[in-house]
């Protein structure tokens, strides 16, 4: 089974200076409302693949530790008679090399306890199993950052509530637990020494199975869930395993290389953890949600944990080829946050945190309704983009930032935080928004939003080639530094940060000199040495770090602004650099290991980036129905679709120093384009890659070209 081969570990090799992914060892089932792991260290950075040592098995909800994690507990066995006086005086060492931590099973053996631990999950609850190897009983504490709350124990069961250490609507936002064991057992409630309450659990057995179901509705709710559980430890894994070879077996990948296939799968994983569910199904087996600002349950689907910033330009466009009824049913949650908030999310965690510039999310609906999906809710979605890019919020928490001053003067004025991003977000989200008014009939809208996308140009410098803040009379400011990271960019700077014009490159294009121009200054922008100055930040943030780690130049695949700065040169007529460039960076900055990414993977974005150049193409510009051709990066790929049809890419000569796309034959016929169109792909084609070692030189008509604007 392939989900027996990848290791989750991949990637969670970090700490606050340095990223290597920044992702969890997360075991549960695809997009489930709780993920478990392994804890063995303190803060946001709480697991450490590299530290032999093991302080439970947390109950996880963290997107990211620049977020934290929200509704979290740990569960830590042990045999004999432990000091309780915290976490740390209960944990023990375990064997990093004989640890199986795979995406629906999890164990581990404490040496301290010579007690063996496995895990495994359902979308709404889990089973830890556990066997003493020298037959002593089996023991546990349940703890939380903020304590274990509201506790009732009887002789079968214990529930137990958990209030969130993260930032909410509702502060007083509380998962509920409902505990079983298959053994009889004694449970107390407690304290460490710090005076956090804990629950201790005793048994005679030496091997027992604790069953959890969690819910964010109450504990009649979670009650409930657990109700509905595999009765056995094996039914739950059997069902688990089942699920991620549903999810794995949709793309199938042949290499002589097997360490980029274990890369691929291990990426492919993470395409599948987010959005985490959000709603649960109540006694008649409808959907419901806890909503956060009424502080009430409501009707109806919800999904959390999601950046839109990072996810809309790779994770959502991959979920429209091959997880388009689930992307339908997301849409749905996306829409009821909406009704709630009054805006559309930017950054749910568990409800929106208002973070990063933009309101990408217009780019996530816009990709899947120009590909046929959820035209039943074509109306209410579009009348949520439009709110969210006219009428600006009282709370800057929700919606854009800063709506009547860019509205007002065509772009964000470098008063505010960020504005060239924003500006440039504003612009392509203007774009996304008129496609959807164009097919509901709404011309003046069409006409209006086809204008603001525009925008874009009024922030480029001649001089420079780049993108700079203005002031409200229109002016660049004095003093300018390319290489200064902060005030108007986000996590970078203008090298990074002026190239958010996917909807219109042939646009970009124009404003230089000549297309010369344009393609010396992005061979300039990865050629140059990755030098850097702090600017607002005020010190090295992580971002810088890893854009001089990888010695890319400028090309911060680091970090989501970069993603498609590769094929800049194909938008401009020279697609040979986009593939060296793609083949240099999947070979060198992606491995199979600890440390496997090369910045934040941020909730699939960089995972879905690789799974994407892996087979060939990638969308830079959602909305648009088009994916830009690359290069394959695997001998084979095989996307089974999911309405049955199957999208199948070959490539020969595959080797390292074929580094080229000499020939590509789309059903059995020579293929000049630089682009696929996404009806062509979804309805079962054959793409034929013959590689070569030099580029072949040829000259690209518009219409082999790329979807830009002003094309």
């Amino acid at each position: 089974m392939t989900h027996d081969t990848i290791d989750t570990r991949v990637g969670t090799q970090n700490y606050p200076g340095y990223s290597n992914g920044n992702t969890l060892p997360f075991t549960g089932v695809p997009f489930g409302m709780n993920y478990f792991a392994p804890q063995n260290d303190e803060g946001s950075w709480w697991f450490n693949p590299s530290k032999p040592l093991f302080s439970g098995f947390r109950c996880t909800h963290q997107p990211s530790p620049w977020m934290g994690d929200f509704s979290s507990f740990l569960i830590t066995p042990f045999t004999t008679d432990p000091l309780i006086r915290s976490v740390f005086h209960l944990q023990s060492s375990y064997r990093i090399e004989e640890a199986v931590y795979n995406p629906g099973y999890l164990k581990l053996t404490s040496q301290r306890y010579a007690l063996e631990s496995e895990l495994t999950a359902s979308t709404y609850g889990m089973k830890l199993q556990n066997t003493s190897l020298r037959s002593e009983a089996v023991c546990f504490v349940v703890s939380a950052i903020k304590g274990i709350h509201d506790i009732h124990i009887d002789e079968n069961t214990i529930s137990y509530a958990v209030v969130n250490a993260s930032g909410s609507e509702d502060p007083n936002f509380t998962m509920y637990a409902h505990m079983t064991l298959d053994v009889p057992f004694t449970a107390e409630a407690s304290t460490f020494e710090d005076g956090t309450d804990i629950i201790i659990i005793r048994t005679t057995s030496s091997h027992p199975t604790i069953t959890v179901a969690t819910s964010f509705i109450n504990s009649q709710q979670a009650k409930l869930n657990a109700s509905r559980l595999p009765s056995t430890f094996e039914s739950m894994l059997a069902n688990a395993k089942d699920a991620w070879e549903q999810k794995l077996s949709k793309v199938e990948v042949t290499h002589t290389d097997k360490e980029a296939v274990k890369m691929f799968y291990a990426a492919l994983y993470r395409c599948f953890l987010f959005p985490q569910t959000f709603y649960e199904m109540d006694s008649n087996n409808e959907p419901i949600h806890y909503n956060t600002i009424t502080r009430s349950s409501a009707p109806g689907v919800l999904f959390t944990n999601n950046g839109f910033w990072d996810t809309y330009k790779s994770l959502f466009p991959f979920f429209s080829l091959i997880e388009p009824e689930h992307y339908e049913l997301m849409l749905e949650g996306f829409l009821n946050s909406f009704h709630e908030a009054g805006y559309l999310p930017k950054w749910l965690s568990p409800d929106e945190r208002g973070l990063m510039p933009g309101t990408l999310v217009d780019a996530v609906i816009s990709d899947a309704l120009t590909k046929g999906l959820a035209h039943d809710k074509i109306e209410s979605l579009y009348e949520a983009m439009k709110q969210s890019a006219t009428v600006e919020s009282e709370n800057p928490q929700y919606g854009r930032r800063a709506v009547n001053d860019y509205w007002k003067y065509g772009y964000v004025p470098s008063s505010y935080h960020e504005s060239v991003n924003q500006s440039l977000d504003n612009s392509y989200s203007d774009f996304c928004i008129a496609q959807v008014a164009k097919m509901i009939g709404r011309t003046d809208d069409y006409q209006t939003f086809m204008e603001s996308s525009k925008n874009y140009a009024q922030l480029f410098d001649s001089n420079s080639g780049l993108m700079r803040a203005k002031d409200t009379d229109g002016n660049f400011s004095d003093s300018f530094s390319d290489i200064e990271w902060g005030h108007a960019y986000t996590e970078g700077s203008s090298w990074q940060n002026s190239w958010a014009v996917y909807h219109d490159f042939a646009g970009l294009i124009k404003l230089y000199d000549s297309k010369q121009a344009y393609l010396d200054k992005i061979t300039h922008l990865v050629n140059q040495k990755p030098y850097f100055t702090s600017g607002s930040y005020g010190f090295e943030i992580h971002e810088m770090s890893e854009v001089a780690a990888i010695d890319f130049g400028q090309m911060a695949i680091s970090n989501q602004p970069s993603f498609h700065i590769p094929y800049l040169f194909t938008y401009g007529g020279e697609p040979a650099s986009t593939q060296v460039l793609l083949r240099s960076l999947m070979r060198e900055t992606f491995k199979p290991t600890f440390t496997g990414y090369p910045g934040d993977e941020d909730n699939g974005s960089m995972s879905a980036w690789y799974v994407f150049n892996a087979m060939g193409f990638y969308p830079v510009s959602p909305g648009t129905q088009e994916y830009v051709v690359g290069i394959p990066f695997f001998d084979t790929v095989t996307v089974n679709l999911p309405n049955g049809e199957v999208l199948q890419i070959n490539t020969e000569n595959n080797t390292r120093h074929h580094n080229f796309v000499s020939k590509m034959m789309k059903d059995g016929t020579e293929y000049t384009a630089l682009y696929l169109k996404h009806n062509d792909l979804i309805q079962g084609t054959q793409l034929d890659f013959e590689l070569g070692i030099v580029p072949r030189q040829r000259q690209y008509t518009d219409d082999e070209l790329p979807f830009s604007m002003s094309k």
